[in-house]
C-alpha cells in the first residue's frame, strides 16, 4: 500500500538503477519498428544547468512515450570534448598548480584533459540518472573517441580532395585570451558605450584634410588607405592623392570604393585590411598591404612605434588619443552605442586578424541544403515551423567556415608540411621529415557528424542502417546556426539524406521577470536544488508542459510548488482507489452506471487527445487537457461519486482501468511516481510501467448520451457549493428542488435532511445549472452590530441612488457626457437598486 504521505525522495530511490539493470533502456528488438534520438552532447566542463534539464526532460518524455507505443527505441547518449571550454578549464587547473601548459608539453597536457573528461563525464552520468533519463548506455559515444576521430579525419580528407576544404590567409575572428580562431557563430554581440573619434588626415602638399571618423583609433597604425565614394562630390577631386597617416607620418592613398557610404558618417573611411573584415575585402580589390599591428594576445606589436609596443588595445587607445590631441589631429569625440563582438567562451573582445587558417567552402553546401529544404518528403521538419525561416536566412548568406583552432585538445588536423609542401591524408606520411599541423578542428566540425558517426559511420553498420536518419532532434533555438545547420549540410553532403526527420526547437529558460539567467544577476536556477525540494517528477512535468515549444519559459518556483501539489493530489487519489480495489482479480464492465459511463467517455476522449498531442509534440496542450480530466473529472468528481457505489465490481473495475491509464499517460513526464503507484495495482499488463503499453482509444467506452447529463450534475454540485461558501450558509439551510434531481446529487451534497417541498418566507438563494434548479433557504440571525451595519449600508445606497437618478434626469448631462460614462451610471443605478431590494427583504 502507498505511504500516507507522498515523499519524492523515497519514491525515486532505487528505481533508476533497477530500470537500467533490467535492460529497459537498451535498444535492439528487431521485431519492432525503430525510433531513434541522439542526445545533444553536453560539454565535459562541469555541472548540467537548468537548460540541460529542460532539454533532456523533453527527449525522455518522447522516448518513453515511443517505447510504450511499441517502438524499438534508441536514445543515444554522449558528451562533447568542447575544445576551447575544456582546454581553458584544464589550463586554469594546471596554472593553479603552478604548471605552464607549454612547459608541460602536448602529451602530458592531453593526458590531463582525458583525466578531466573521465572525472566530469562520471558526474554528468550521475546527473542524467537524477533526471531519470532512459538513455541506452551501451551505445554511449564521445566526440573525441577513436571511432569518431576516424570519421572526422575521413571527412576532412575527403573534403580536401573535393576542394571543399582549403587553407588560406583570411581575416578571421581571433580570441586573444584563448589565442585561437573563432567561427562567426562563436562571436556574441552586445551593445556597449563607445564613440566616433574624428581624426584629421592631412592631404599631402596642402593645408586641407579629411575628417575620418572611427570607433577604433588604435588601429590607425595598420591603415593603408582612406576610401571615399567615387560619386561623392565632396571628395572626387582628392581621389588618387595621398594623405599623411597621423602619428606614423607616412603617405597612404585616397581610393574610390563602394564601401565608403556617402550617407554614413563623414563619408571618409580609414582602411585597415589586417584588422577589419570589410577593409580586408577593400584591400583585396585595391591590392593594399596588410599590416598586422597586434600580437596574438592583442597587445601592440613591432609594427607600431616603440612607445606603444606591448600596450593592450585599451591602453594604446588612451595614450594615442592624448598624442593626437597634442598634435591637433583629434577633431571631435562623438558618443555612440554600438555592438561589439565578444568570444562566446572567454568573454573577451574579439580581434579581427589576418591569419592562415583552414576553411570549409560553404557555397555549394549551403545551396544543397536550401534545395533539399524545398522538398516536402526529404526535408527536415522544424517544430515550430517558423524556425526553418531562421535557418534558411542564415544559409542564404553564410561565409566560408573557419575550422582550425589554435588549441591542443581536439581532433588534430590531418595535414603535414615539409619543404613548402602540404600532405593531407588519413594516415601520416611514411617518409621522415614531415611535421603535422599543430592546430585542432573546431568542436562543431565533429559535432556536425554526431547523428551518424555515433552509429558507426563511415562503416556500414547494422545500427547505422537501422537507426539513421534519426527520428528527431531536440535542441534550443540559440544553436540552430552552430549545430543544426551543420549537421544538415554534412549529412546531406556525405550521405545524401537528412540527418533527422523532425527538429524540435524549444526556447530558453529565463527568470520570472523574463531576464536571461546569468551569474551577474544571480538569478540562475540549479535543477538539482529543485529536485531536492520538489522531486524530479515535479521538475520534469513543469518544464515539459508549461509553454509551447519555441517559446521561452519563465521559471517560476510557485509553479513548481503547484506541480508538487498536483502530484500529491494524484498520490492521495491513488491511495483511495488502491484501498477500494484491493483483491480485484479481473476487470468487469458488465454493470456500468451512468457515472461509470461518464468517466469512461471522458477518459477515452482524453486518451485520444493525448495521443494526438504527444505525436504532434504539443506537450503544453497535453498538460492542460489531462490536468483538467485528472484533477477535476477523476479525482474531484468520479472518486467522490464512486464512494456511494463502492461495493460494485464494475465501479472498482472502472477505478482500476482509469487510474492505470492516467498513470501510463503521465509516465513519460513523471516516471518515478507513476512506477511507484503502478506497482501497487492488483492488475497490470507488465512488470514495469516503463515497458507497458500506452493506453489505446476504445470506442466501445464512449457513451455520449450520458456525458451532458452527468456534466450537468457536476456543474450543479459545484454551483451549489459555491453559493454556500460565498454566502456563509451553514448546514441549517433548507433546500427546495424546482426540477427533478438524481438522488445521488443529494447524497453527494449531504442534504438528505435539508430537503423541503414548499417555499419558505425567508431569504433564498438560487442554484441553477443547465437542467437543475434549486432554492436554498437560509436566514442568519442578525446581531445588533449586523443590524447597525445593514442600516448604514441601506442609507448609503439610498443616497447614491438618489444622486444617480438626479444626474440621469439631467438632459444636459446625458446629452453631453461620454456615452460610456452615462451607460456605466445606468448600470450602477440598476445594481444599487437590486442590492437595496435584497437588503430590505
Amino acid at each position: 500500500m502507498l505511504d500516507t504521505k507522498y515523499d519524492s525522495k523515497k519514491v525515486e530511490e532505487g528505481k533508476y538503477e533497477e530500470w537500467k539493470n533490467r535492460g529497459y533502456f537498451t535498444c535492439g528488438d528487431t521485431s519492432k519498428k525503430p525510433y531513434s534520438i541522439v542526445i545533444p552532447p553536453p560539454n565535459v566542463t562541469g555541472k548540467l544547468h537548468i537548460g540541460h534539464a529542460y532539454n533532456v526532460s523533453i527527449q525522455d518524455a518522447i522516448i518513453r512515450y515511443k517505447r510504450m507505443m511499441g517502438f524499438d527505441t534508441l536514445w543515444l547518449p554522449g558528451m562533447d570534448h568542447a575544445a576551447i571550454a575544456t582546454e581553458a578549464k584544464v589550463v586554469k587547473k594546471l596554472k593553479d598548480q603552478g604548471i605552464n601548459k607549454y612547459e608541460y608539453g602536448r602529451g602530458k597536457f592531453l593526458e590531463a584533459c582525458w583525466d578531466w573528461t573521465r572525472e566530469y563525464g562520471g558526474a554528468i552520468r550521475d546527473q542524467w540518472a537524477a533526471m531519470g533519463v532512459s538513455v541506452d548506455y551501451s551505445k554511449e559515444r564521445f566526440t573525441l573517441d577513436e571511432g569518431l576521430n576516424k570519421a572526422v579525419t575521413k571527412v576532412f580528407v575527403d573534403y580536401y580532395k573535393k576542394g571543399l576544404i582549403y587553407r588560406g590567409e583570411k581575416i578571421i575572428n581571433w580570441d586573444p585570451a584563448a589565442k585561437t580562431a573563432l567561427s562567426n557563430e562563436e562571436v556574441i554581440y552586445s551593445e556597449e558605450k563607445s564613440a566616433f573619434y574624428h581624426l584629421k588626415y592631412i592631404i599631402d602638399g596642402t593645408d586641407e584634410f579629411l575628417d575620418v571618423a572611427t570607433t577604433r583609433p588604435e588601429t590607425l597604425f595598420g591603415d593603408t588607405a582612406v576610401a571615399v565614394n567615387e560619386n561623392d562630390p565632396r571628395y572626387q577631386k582628392y581621389i588618387g592623392k595621398n594623405v599623411i597617416l597621423p602619428i606614423m607620418n607616412k603617405l597612404i592613398p585616397i581610393i574610390a570604393d563602394e564601401h565608403a557610404d556617402m550617407e554614413k558618417g563623414t563619408g571618409c573611411v580609414k582602411i585597415t585590411p589586417a584588422h577589419d573584415p570589410n577593409d580586408f575585402e577593400v584591400g583585396n580589390r585595391h591590392n593594399l598591404e596588410r599590416i598586422c599591428i597586434m600580437n596574438d594576445d592583442a597587445t601592440m606589436n613591432e609594427n607600431v612605434p616603440s612607445k606603444y609596443q606591448g600596450m593592450s588595445r585599451e591602453e594604446c587607445r588612451e595614450v594615442l588619443l592624448n598624442d593626437l590631441k597634442e598634435e591637433g589631429l583629434l577633431l571631435e569625440i562623438e558618443p555612440l552605442v554600438h555592438e561589439v563582438g565578444h568570444s562566446e567562451r572567454t568573454g573577451v573582445m574579439v580581434e579581427p586578424m589576418v591569419k592562415e587558417q583552414w576553411f570549409v567552402k560553404m557555397d555549394s553546401l549551403a545551396k544543397n541544403l536550401l534545395d533539399i529544404q524545398k522538398s516536402k518528403d526529404d526535408k527536415v521538419n522544424f517544430i515550430p515551423e517558423r524556425f526553418e525561416n531562421l535557418l534558411n536566412s542564415w544559409m542564404s548568406d553564410c561565409h566560408d567556415w573557419c575550422i582550425s583552432r589554435q588549441l591542443w585538445w581536439g581532433h588534430r588536423i590531418p595535414a603535414w608540411y615539409k619543404d613548402g609542401e602540404i600532405y593531407v591524408g588519413e594516415e601520416a606520411p611514411k617518409e621522415e621529415g614531415w611535421m603535422q599541423d599543430e592546430d585542432v578542428l573546431d568542436t562543431w566540425f565533429s559535432s556536425a557528424l554526431w547523428p551518424f558517426s555515433t552509429l558507426g559511420w563511415p562503416e556500414k553498420t547494422s545500427d547505422l542502417e537501422r537507426y539513421y536518419p534519426n527520428d528527431c532532434l531536440v535542441t534550443a533555438y540559440d544553436i540552430i546556426f552552430f549545430w543544426v545547420a551543420r549537421m544538415m549540410f554534412q549529412s546531406e553532403e556525405l550521405n545524401g539524406i537528412r540527418p533527422f526527420k523532425d527538429c524540435i526547437i524549444h526556447g530558453l529558460i529565463r527568470d520570472k521577470e523574463g531576464r536571461k539567467m546569468s551569474k551577474s544577476l544571480g538569478n540562475g536556477v540549479d535543477p538539482f536544488e529543485m529536485i531536492d525540494k520538489y522531486g524530479v517528477d515535479a521538475l520534469r512535468y513543469y518544464l515539459n508542459t508549461d509553454v509551447a515549444f519555441g517559446t521561452d519559459l519563465r521559471f517560476d518556483e510557485d509553479k513548481m510548488s503547484s506541480t508538487w501539489n498536483y502530484i500529491n493530489k494524484i498520490w492521495n487519489a491513488s491511495r483511495f482507489v488502491l484501498m477500494n480495489i484491493e483483491g480485484l482479480e479481473k476487470l468487469d464492465f458488465s454493470n456500468l452506471t451512468e457515472l461509470d459511463k461518464w468517466i469512461l467517455t471522458k477518459y477515452e476522449n482524453i486518451v485520444k487527445s493525448s495521443i494526438k498531442h504527444m505525436d504532434n509534440y504539443e506537450f503544453n496542450l497535453f498538460g492542460a487537457e489531462t490536468y483538467s480530466f485528472i484533477y477535476d473529472d477523476f479525482c474531484s468528481n468520479y472518486i467522490e461519486f464512486s464512494k456511494f457505489n463502492s461495493e460494485s465490481a464494475t465501479t472498482k473495475s472502472v477505478l482500476c482501468y482509469v487510474l492505470t491509464g492516467i498513470l501510463k499517460m503521465l509516465h513519460p513526464f513523471m516516471p518515478f511516481v507513476t512506477e511507484e503507484i503502478y506497482q501497487m495495482l492488483p492488475i497490470k499488463d507488465s512488470e514495469s510501467i516503463m515497458i507497458s503499453d500506452y493506453p489505446k482509444y476504445e470506442e466501445e467506452f464512449i457513451f455520449d448520451e450520458v456525458k451532458d447529463k452527468v456534466d450537468d450534475y457536476v456543474l450543479f454540485i459545484k454551483t451549489f457549493r459555491t453559493v454556500k461558501a460565498e454566502n456563509n450558509i451553514t448546514k441549517d439551510m433548507k433546500v427546495l428542488f424546482e426540477t427533478e434531481v438524481d438522488p445521488l446529487i443529494i447524497k453527494v451534497l449531504r442534504i438528505e435532511d435539508n430537503i423541503i417541498n414548499e417555499k419558505l418566507s425567508i431569504k433564498s438563494y438560487k442554484v441553477i445549472s443547465n437542467k437543475i434548479k434549486a432554492l436554498i433557504f437560509y436566514q442568519k440571525e442578525e446581531s445588533e452590530d449586523d443590524k447597525l451595519l445593514k442600516e448604514k449600508e441601506i442609507e448609503a445606497l439610498k443616497a447614491s441612488i438618489e444622486r444617480r437618478e438626479k444626474l440621469l434626469s439631467n438632459e444636459n448631462y446625458v446629452n453631453k457626457a461620454p456615452a460610456n460614462i452615462v451607460e456605466m451610471d445606468k448600470q450602477k443605478l440598476a445594481e444599487e437598486k437590486n442590492k437595496l431590494s435584497e437588503l430590505l427583504k
